[in-house]
């Protein structure tokens, strides 16, 4: 259960960080580094969430599954 809440939470912060940046980019017309910083921070997000998975399925956390099987 605790991985699934993690799982979601880090969703929510990757779409959060992926709006900041669209609205930086609209709002600013270039003059911060806002956007920069918000995608900066989605892509980490989104490789800490894919070693998290990885790590979960290794250490047996997280039990993948095929379709159908």
């Amino acid at each position: 259960m605790l991985g699934t809440v993690l799982i979601v939470v880090f969703f929510l912060a990757i779409v959060y960080n992926l709006g900041a940046g669209l609205y930086f980019m609209i709002t600013d017309k270039g003059g911060t580094d806002r956007t920069l910083k918000a995608l900066t921070r989605r892509i980490a997000l989104s490789v800490l969430l894919i070693a998290l998975v990885m790590l979960g399925i290794w250490t047996g956390i997280i039990r993948p599954h095929g379709v159908g099987g």
